[in-house]
Parts: structure tokens; sequence; C-alpha cells
């Protein structure tokens, strides 16, 4: 009788049949000295063996039967199902057993005629229960488990796994956990198979249903291959929109598809470490790679501009937040790859943020705009710059990642004061807190160039004191304040009081002097008069010089001018009322004392709103942003 397509029955079910080599054969009977003159031990369970198997398996041929053909074991009887598998197992222990003595028996060749019989039937079983329970076997569904570890115990032996028995028995009802049970089908087909040497039949069948799966939900979830030349092609709004795809999909593929995936995987083929290392890897390489190689295809062949950091940094955080998972899921060694890809996305995005910041500061060196601002109020660059810096401090975690290894700023170059915090090396600051600080500190500087193109250096220190202000609460409101801590805006509070102080001393000063030191001392009629027309003189034109500027923080605002009218309105009023009485019987008094106290008051209290006369510069209701230079708005668009 010919013995084509026996297995071999000397294996260990440990070790996966999968690779490309033929299944061994039985040894001819010449090879065996041994020839049994009447039946052995062996021979007598071989035939108890096959006189129980082949009722049953040969039921469920589906070459000789209708019902076997059409109908699954599976679905139909639970338990006969059950008696199946043990069937099958039983038959190939018997094998085993009868050809370590006899390998030559006529029964072994019966034997292995039912076994192909059985492994067809439970080839047909397992594509079946894969294909039409895709909904119970969904990633999702799958990812509820608990944990991959407890699905790795064996259940090649029914005698000893009742558990998995009572999960996927008949009496189990439709509110019960579906996938639970199609999960213990198929690991029980499965190491059936592998255990009778049909590894690499049940792998390709698993192979192609699941990779199938997990590539049409990398597809769904958005995600594409592109090449370096369509990134580098591709507007800005259109990778936009493929980023923010990305973004979602990243955390659905790591935390349901692929760890559904390896949890199938682990449960499934928990016999055999090797086949579930090579099963896996092959079903969710390429989407992995896809997956992963985009952000490092965008950050290298998109085209840098300083608003896209926050995209780019988005897509680090995508990965670098799921990494814990993806450092889990593909643990195998076979899966290294996709980690290696994973981390070279990570460093490429490190380098363009890296990048993108230092052209951010060659942006704010560069601006050349020299028409001072209207009313002496916030430059285009502050807000911008500023927005730009609170909008990155929200990325503080990620950019600390990326800075970790940056060169700081030289401190050779400028001393401790100029950021404004301790950094030493008993005591270094972190990088990202340096980098901020410098990059303040840079368009500071640019500011102070910029201070110096108004002509009154009044309106000069009001625009510094204005422009750093409006840094002070950006830092104090976002999360700058926790990079740069409370002894940088201490130094800079105080900074910005300073550069008020300056512009009072010269913008009001001279308004200040024009009042004696001692306002109620006597004097002539003659002396008194001239003291009141040169105080309506200097007042008249300080306020109509200061009547322009704008001060748009209230609280700044309040304090010039409650500190101006404490100055003036003090030595006024007294001087007014020790000196009223006496000009109001002088002929022409009212063109001498045009001012009450409080008419003072009431002109410095409308001060910087931008209230401007014809003719002067545009009012504080004109936005700062509007006199931005149309250079400016094409080479920054930080947000």
């Amino acid at each position: 009788m010919p013995r084509k397509g026996m297995r071999s029955l000397c294996f260990s079910p440990k070790v996966s049949s999968s690779s490309s080599s033929p299944p061994s054969r039985f040894a001819s009977p010449s090879r065996f000295a041994f020839s049994p003159s009447r039946p052995s031990f062996s021979d007598a369970v071989m035939d108890r063996t096959l006189k129980m198997a082949e009722p049953i398996i040969m039921k469920w041929n589906p070459d000789t039967t209708t019902v076997a053909r059409v109908t699954s074991l599976f679905y139909e009887n639970r338990r006969e199902a059950r008696d199946f598998i043990k069937t099958v197992n039983n038959l190939q222990k018997a094998m085993h057993f009868l050809a370590t003595e006899n390998s030559s028996s006529d029964k072994l060749v019966r034997a292995q005629n039912l076994m192909q019989i059985a492994m067809k039937r439970l080839q047909k079983e397992f594509y079946q229960i894969l294909s039409m329970n895709r909904a119970h076997l969904d990633p999702e569904s799958v990812s509820t488990r608990s944990s991959r570890t407890s699905t790795g115990s064996s259940t090649s032996d029914f005698d000893d796994d009742d558990d998995d028995i009572r999960v996927a028995n008949e009496s189990i009802s439709e509110v019960e956990d579906v996938s639970t049970v199609v999960m213990a089908d198929l690991k029980l087909i499965a190491e059936c198979m592998i255990s009778s040497g049909y590894a690499k039949e049940c792998l390709k069948i698993y192979k192609i249903i699941r990779k199938s799966i997990v590539d049409e939900g990398i597809y769904k979830l958005g995600v594409e291959k592109f090449t370096s030349s369509q990134i580098h092609k591709m507007d800005w709004e259109v990778a936009d929109l493929r980023i923010k795809n990305w973004l979602n999909a990243v955390v659905t593929a790591v935390k349901t598809l692929f760890n559904g995936e390896r949890i199938l995987c682990d449960y499934v083929f928990a016999s055999s470490d090797s086949i579930r290392e090579s099963c896996f890897t092959e079903i969710t390489r390429e989407g992995a790679l896809v997956l992963f190689g985009f952000p490092e295809n965008v950050a290298k062949h998109s085209k840098k501009s300083p608003e896209k950091v926050f995209r780019v940094l988005d897509m680090y955080g995508g990965i670098s937040n799921n990494w814990p998972e993806i450092d889990s899921i593909f643990s195998f060694e076979s899966t290294t790859n996709i980690k290696s890809q994973a981390l070279t996305s990570l460093i490429k995005l490190g380098e363009f943020v890296r990048s993108a910041l230092n052209d951010f500061e060659s942006v704010i060196l560069k601006d050349s705009s020299k028409s001072p601002i209207a009313g002496a109020g916030i430059h285009y660059l502050t807000i911008d710059a500023m927005n730009y810096l609170s909008i990155l401090a929200d990325y503080s975690n990620i950019l600390s990642d990326i800075l970790a290894d940056s060169p700081p700023p030289a401190k050779n170059l400028l001393p401790e004061s100029y950021f404004g915090f301790s950094d030493s090396d008993e005591s270094p600051a972190p990088a990202i807190s340096l980098k901020m600080a410098w990059l303040i500190l840079v368009l500071l500087c640019k500011l102070d160039t910029k201070a110096k193109y108004y002509k009154d250096v009044s309106l000069a220190y009001l625009f510094l004191a204005n422009n750093l202000q409006y840094v002070v609460v950006k830092v104090e409101t976002s999360n700058l304040k926790y990079l740069l801590g409370d002894q940088w805006l201490t130094k800079h509070e105080s900074k910005v009081k300073q550069f008020a102080s300056n512009y009072e001393r010269l913008g009001w000063g001279h308004v200040i002097d024009s009042l004696p030191s001692d306002p109620a001392a006597p004097g002539t009629p003659e002396k008194v008069k001239e003291i009141f027309k040169k105080f309506n003189t200097s007042f008249d034109q300080a306020y109509k010089k200061q009547a322009i500027c704008v001060v748009p923080d209230s609280k700044l605002r309040d304090h010039i001018k409650v500190s101006i009218a404490r100055k003036i309105l003090r030595l006024y009023r007294e001087f007014y009322n020790a000196h009223r009485q006496a000009m109001e019987r002088e002929r022409n008094s009212a063109s001498v004392v045009r001012y009450a106290p409080d008419d003072v008051g009431h002109h410095l209290s409308d001060l910087f709103f931008g209230h401007i006369d014809s003719g002067s510069c545009s009012s504080v209701e004109s936005s700062p942003s509007h006199s931005q230079p149309p250079r400016y708005r094409r080479d920054m668009r930080y947000i």
C-alpha cells in the first residue's frame, strides 16, 4: 500500500512545522529487522483507536457526505466538536506509539489516511471560524481581554482544561462573550493541527485572513503609504489633514488593532513561541511599518516652516506617549525593525523641531521693520512670537525630550542675569527652560532695537514697558510660567516698572517741574500767575503728546496713571488751593487758572486709550497687528 503523504509521528508539539521543508515520511520496511509474528500491544491500541476514530472522523469527511460539506462541526454540535478533537489527538498519540515499535505496520497507513481526512476537516473549520466571525474577532473585541499573559496556557489536552471546555461548550448563551468562545475554538483546532504536524496549513489560513483584517484596519484609519516625492509636493493643508488622520489612527492602531492582534495570536498559538512570533510578525509588519514610517517621511521631506512644528510635536507625542504599548506589543526579536522604524521617526521629528526653533529665532533676528508702532503699543512681533512660545510651552514634556541633548546657549556669552534664573554647573536649568529664556531674550533684544526708532525717548520707554508687560503676562498665564519660574517673572516685572518710571520722568517730568516744590509758599500775584501759565503750557503740551499713547494692559495702565496723578495732582491741588482766591481777584483770571484739580484728574484718567486729535497717529482701536508689513505675514504664520 502506498505511504505517500504520511506525516512524521516523532516530533515535539512545541516546534513549528511552518518551514518550507516537506514533512518527513515513514521509513521503508526494509530498514527494520523486526517483523512481529503476533499482534503487539501497540497494534492492539491502534486497533481500538481506529475502531473508535473512524466513524467520528468519516462522518465529517467533506468529500463523502453532503452534511459534512455544508455544515460546520463547531457550529452544529459543540460537544461533538470536542469529541472530534479529542479523537484526533488520541489517534495521533496511538500513531506515535505504534511507529516507535513497528513503523511498517499497515495500520499506520490506515491511520494516516484518517488523519488527513481529519486535518482537511479542521482546516475547513478553522477557515470558517476565522472568516465568519470577523465581527467577534475584531481587534476591539479581542483587545478588551484583560491581558496577554492570561492567554498563554495550553489547551492541547481536553482532560486538563475543563475551563476551556466550559467556555466552548454548547450551553453558552448569546449574552456571553462570543469572542472568547470563538478564540477558544481556534485555539483547540490550532493546537490539534500543530501537534499533528499540520502547522503549515493552519498558519497559511490564519495569516491570510488576519493580515487582510489588519491591512483593512490601517486603510480605514486613513493611513496610506506615501513616497518622499509625494510628501514634498503635498500642500500643507493636505499634509495637515493627513497628519490629523495619523494622530487619530496611531492611538487606535496601537491600543486596539495591533494589541488585539497580539492578544489573539498569543492565545490561539499559545503552544508554540516560534509560531506565535512568526505569525504575528507576518500579519502586522507591513501595516506597522506604514504607520510608523509616515512621521519620518513628513519630517524629512515636507517643506520646513515654523508653523508646522506643532503638528510635528503632535506626531512625536503620538509615538512617545504610546511607546510602552509599542515596546510591549512588538517585543519579538523579529519585530525589532518595527520598533526601529518608530524610533527613527522620533529622531527625525526631533531634528525637525530643533531646526524649526532655530528658524524661529532667525525670523525674529531678521525682522527689519522700522516703522514705530502707533501710540507706542504692542509690536506685532511681540504678539506673534509670544503666542508661538506659549503654545510651545504646552508641549513642555515632549520638548524636554527633544531638547535634552541639545547644546545650551553658551554661558560665557551672557551673564546669568540675562536669563532671569539660576543656571549653574551644580544646579543646571532644564534645557527647555534655557531655550525658552533664550528665545524671549532674543525677542526683547530685537524690541530694544525697535524702540530706538521713536524720536521721542519717552515713547520709546513706553513702547518697551508695553511690550515687556505683554511678555510677562503671556508667561504668567501659560505654561511658560513653570518653565521660567517666579524668579524670572519677578525680575522682568521689575523691568516693566523701571521702563514705566522712565516714561513718566521723560514724558511728564517738565509738568511736575513747572510747579514749585513748596506749593503753599506765598508769592506775588505776578509770580503766581507765571506759575499757572507755565503749568498750563507744559500740561497742554504733555497731554497732547501723550494722548496718542496706548497702554493695552489695564494693570499697567492704572499703575502709570496713578503714579502720574499722585505726583502732579498733589502739587497742583495744593498750589491751586493756596492761590485760587488771589487769582480770582485778578483781571482775566479765567485765562490764567484754566484747570481746576478735578479737571486735571479727568484729563489724566482719559490717558492711554489712544484718543488722538485729527491728523495724528491712528487710534488704539486699530489693532497693532493691522500695521504689520505684508512681508512678516508671509514669513511668520505661527498660529
